[in-house]
């Protein structure tokens, strides 16, 4: 059939098909294969991957409806019809989230020592040592909040817990009273009950709730239950009208502290006449109010997975050190003999660590550039990074102060860094820059020599043990000179549209990839066919997508690996047939972003920062690197050759949006990627610690 593009019904919704992403999450919840810590853990992300969800996408699509934008995206829902649908679906993933905690994963904990309590159930003497508890430590910081014509409804803490109360004289019974309790945040929500068991717990608020006449006295407590609020905490930057960057995130956070309320989150043992209470005071629409059967905000419940119980977690693993890093003399010199490729969390972080640390300390490197997207606190690359600068190099940091959520964190960073004489820059007007890049300039010989670090993922050390990523250390000449020409873009001025090897996104990213995916339809025949393969974590924009969907048609298969949001429709008869959509979620967050281009006997294979969404491509400084070394190019197809093989963690979506689940058939071998290469890994250290071992005993 001829190809109709921007057709509505070639996409899947963006929003709708993060809630199916997140449902995966839920469903890695379910399996029981997982030990019971990991399985809370599971329903723990799901509900801080709603939070943000809610925070940042549905607050849009509220101010969208409120502001009556009518641009359709290429699906063609409303904004209207999409919090219809996001409401009903979340309703759903919510009373299963809630009805697995209380009836399956808790239950299961209890069995194995780890107990939430409730305070009726506590003995005479934990009691005596809960009443003192809670007069030394708690009584003194809570504030009750009275709401009547003299004291205006609160403003709450966005994600706080609250305790709505209401109360009346015993004098005068006719006469009831509303009061809002907000829970401190610096009290901790899990308080360990005294006694032989370790892992027993009481929640903060079911300490609270029976010492509330201690608040109140001389009233009745008629009803007492906990809430939350969600706020819209997506900032309005006009970039083009402030004159410090810094100055302006710093007022926008502020204002997201007080930003309008989205959702609300209450007891479902709360009395009809409290919610209804409420709902008149957030302004709410009663699709904008869940009802929440157990504990409220179970994202805190990740506290219990941090306990001391092995046995219920998964295995523990240690990332494997690069045999030719430990052999070589500098980090430096092992560079020199040819690209290194990481692969994380199996290979160890510590190399990219020590990469920028002996970039400190060695007399002959003159100066560090960085990108600093995200980082971990104490990170010891901004610890390297002071060290450089107070040794005279020259070292630049470029920080994005946009990073959602390490705002605050990122402009810590900013400020520490500057006063340590660390050249700081904020990158581009009106763009985010999302691209991860090192290079480090060292006088060798006479010459100057670059090396070059490039990767998928943040230079955050405690991410990098939970999100698989790909990266690549280099001297390679070429690659040098695009890394200086992209720093003197983000630093400086520079109107560069062309570099020697890699794409930048917003200037020709795109072009490239189009580039890539017409050299393959214009190379493919049934002799020699090409073929497509990419990894990433979103695929949303239409042009990407038409561009794969004309692939198809000119029958070229096209393997997708797409973690999160895909909008691409597989499967379609004269569409998309040609293309395979699967989803793996594990243990691991699948992070990487590959594009693999075979066509015409040649292999062309890109790695980089960047998904295919409007947002990458279009308004972020974003990098994609080549990978050319034939021993690389091998690795890294062999991490899309696993992944398209996994059989026990894969989802494969169908053309109608749902995702099938695959599980192992009885003539076949079970296949986990992220297992296999943590099979790798260990295999690789265990080659390196027998050679060292050797070593130590000649």
């Amino acid at each position: 059939m001829p190809f109709e593009s921007k057709n509505p019904d070639h996409y899947f919704n963006r929003e709708l098909s993060w809630l199916r992403f997140n449902e995966r999450v839920l469903e890695e919840a379910a399996d029981t294969s997982h030990p019971l810590l990991e399985r809370l853990k599971f329903l723990s992300i799901f509900s801080s991957n709603l939070d943000e969800f809610f925070m940042i996408r549905v607050a849009g699509l509220i101010e969208q409806v409120a502001a009556g934008i009518h641009e359709l995206p290429a699906d063609g829902l409303s904004p209207k019809q999409q919090l219809e649908r996001i409401s009903e679906k979340t309703h759903q993933d919510v009373k299963h989230q809630a009805k697995m905690l209380s009836e399956d994963v808790l239950p299961k904990l209890n069995r194995r020592g780890i107990r939430i309590r409730h305070y009726n159930a506590l003995t005479p003497e934990q009691k005596t040592y809960f009443e003192a508890f809670f007069t030394e430590k708690v009584f003194p910081v809570l504030t009750p909040l009275a709401v009547d014509p003299a004291h205006p409804f609160p403003q709450l803490r966005n994600l706080g817990l609250n305790i709505l109360i209401e109360v009346r004289d015993p004098l005068n019974k006719k006469e009831h009273k509303i009061a809002v309790l907000p829970i401190p945040q610096l009290l901790n929500r899990f308080i360990p009950v005294p006694g032989k068991n370790k892992g027993d717990h009481l929640l903060l608020e079911d300490l609270i709730i029976p010492h509330l006449d201690l608040l109140f006295p001389n009233l009745d407590i008629l009803d007492a239950n906990p809430f939350r609020i969600t706020r819209n905490a997506d900032m309005d930057l006009s970039e083009a009208e402030a004159d410090d960057l810094l100055k302006l995130i710093e007022k926008e956070l502020r204002k997201r502290r007080l930003g309008s309320v989205i959702r609300l989150e209450v007891s479902n043992e709360m009395r009809p006449e409290s919610r209804k209470f409420l709902q008149s005071m957030t302004g709410l629409n009663e699709i904008d109010i869940y009802e929440i059967e157990g504990p409220i905000d179970i994202a805190a419940f990740m506290f219990l997975h941090e306990l001391d119980y092995p046995d219920l977690k998964d295995d523990q693993f240690t990332p494997a050190l690069k045999e030719k890093i430990t052999r070589s003399y500098s980090i430096f010199d092992a560079i020199r003999q040819g690209g290194i490729l990481l692969h994380h969390p199996f290979d160890s972080f510590n190399h990219v660590i020590d990469l920028v640390q002996e970039a400190a300390r060695d007399p002959k490197v003159m100066g560090i550039k960085i990108t600093l997207y995200r980082t971990s606190g104490r990170s010891p690359i901004v610890q390297a990074l002071k060290d450089a600068a107070a040794k005279g190099k020259q070292v630049t940091a470029l920080i994005e102060l946009k990073a959602r959520f390490d705002e605050e964190t990122n402009i810590v960073w900013a400020k520490e860094l500057e006063r340590a004489g660390v050249n700081v820059v904020y990158g581009l007007l009106g763009l985010k820059t999302h691209c991860k890049i090192t290079m480090i300039v060292r006088q060798e010989e006479g010459q100057i020599r670059r090396y070059v670090h490039m990767s998928t993922g943040n230079y955050n050390g405690r991410t990098a043990r939970i999100y698989t990523d790909l990266g690549i250390m280099t001297c390679d000449e070429a690659i040098g000179r695009d890394a200086s020409e992209l720093f003197n873009l983000l630093t400086g001025y520079s109107a560069q549209r062309e570099w020697r090897k890699i794409f930048v996104a917003p200037i020709n990213m795109r072009d490239n990839l189009i580039k890539l995916v017409q050299a393959c339809m214009q190379a493919h025949s049934p002799e020699q066919p090409s073929h497509i393969r990419m990894v990433m974590n979103s695929i949303v924009d239409p042009e990407m997508i038409d561009l794969l969907y004309k692939a198809s048609m000119h029958g070229i298969r096209v393997d997708l690996v797409v973690r999160g949001i895909c909008c691409l429709k597989p499967g379609v008869e004269g569409l998309s047939e040609n293309i395979h959509v699967r989803s793996i979620v594990g243990r691991f967050l699948e992070h990487m972003r590959i594009y693999e281009f075979n066509y015409g006997g040649l292999r062309r294979t890109y790695m980089g920062s960047a998904d295919l969404m409007q947002r990458n491509l279009n308004r972020r400084v974003e990098l994609l690197f080549p990978v050319e070394e034939p021993a690389l190019l091998d690795y890294v197809a062999s991490v899309t050759d696993m992944m398209l093989r996994d059989n026990t963690k894969a989802r494969i979506l169908q053309s109608d949006g749902l995702y099938l689940r695959l599980i192992p058939k009885k003539d076949e071998s079970p296949v986990n990627c992220q297992q296999h290469f943590l099979n790798l890994a260990h295999a690789r250290q265990m080659k390196i610690d027998t050679i060292s071992s050797k070593n130590s005993l000649d």
